[in-house]
């Protein structure tokens, strides 16, 4: 009878197929109706280059070598900044969520920080660090702390108090509690936290980039909006847009590994 209903369950459902033309659907029309209304001269091709231009001139920057140097240092100080912002952030949360001490003594200062927005703290990076690369990666780790520290002491806290009585009686010292209980509860939280970091980081790296830098996708934006050449704009926004996808997407599939034991537990 299981079996039956799960038949009927997803006998309506569209294939796999059919999911992916749904999702096309709207971006193709999008792209279609811009074709056609730029080849017709119906909206600026200043502002507003057909997608045939921009494809044009992402192939020529392709070509030339261009695109891929500078995606490869943007790429490089994302993973830089969020390996240090992160990294930061899963320790803080970690502490601040185990011990009450911890969060009254830094989650105050901490949270003050998390409000100064990123353009504010810039001229000072620029300052105490100059225009190198130090800055940048800075900038980037910024934007990479607060989301896994909070989802990391989140999902600490969250953790079913019933778990805890459970390993009192079974005997478990505090550090077996942490790294058998604790922890482990916490993944998905974690996971969340270092997504939307990660996705942060890349947002870090637009800000790091367009204000001060000689090199990276965004300096190479800043550098085509001076001369007018809006194709390489909409390049660069395009880079940056396919780059958050595929990151968040490898994150995914390692959130997906992780929590294979949940999904074992629920049969």
């Amino acid at each position: 009878m299981s079996n039956r209903a799960a038949a009927i369950r997803t006998a309506g459902k569209p294939g796999k197929g059919a999911q992916v033309l749904l999702g096309l659907l709207l971006p193709v029309t999008v792209l279609a109706l811009w074709q056609a209304l730029g080849h017709y001269g119906l909206i600026s091709d200043l502002l507003f280059p057909t997608p045939y231009t921009i494809a044009a001139s992402f192939a020529s920057l392709a070509v030339s070598g261009d695109l891929w140097s500078n995606l490869r240092i943007s790429a490089v100080r994302v993973l830089l900044g969020f390996a240090l912002g992160g990294g930061l952030g899963l320790v803080f949360g970690i502490l601040v969520g185990l011990f009450k001490r911890s969060e009254k003594l830094l989650d105050p200062s901490l949270q003050m920080i998390r409000m100064i927005p990123s353009l504010a703290v810039v001229p000072l990076f620029i300052l105490w660090f100059g225009i190198g690369e130090e800055s940048k990666v800075l900038l980037i780790a910024k934007a990479a702390f607060f989301p896994l520290y909070i989802n990391t002491f989140m999902g600490i806290r969250s953790v079913d108090n019933k778990l805890f009585e459970v390993s009192r009686v079974l005997g478990f010292s505090r550090p077996k509690q942490i790294l058998k209980l604790v922890l482990p509860g916490a993944v998905p939280n974690i996971m969340l936290g270092a997504r939307l970091s990660l996705g942060l980081s890349w947002l870090g790296l637009v800000v790091a980039e367009l204000i001060a830098s000689t090199s990276g996708i965004g300096y190479m934006m800043s550098d085509a909006r001076q001369f007018a050449d809006t194709p390489v704009v909409f390049v660069g926004i395009l880079i940056f847009a396919v780059c958050g996808l595929l990151s968040d997407t490898a994150m995914r599939l390692i959130e997906h590994r992780l929590l294979r034991w949940k999904e074992s537990c629920k049969g």
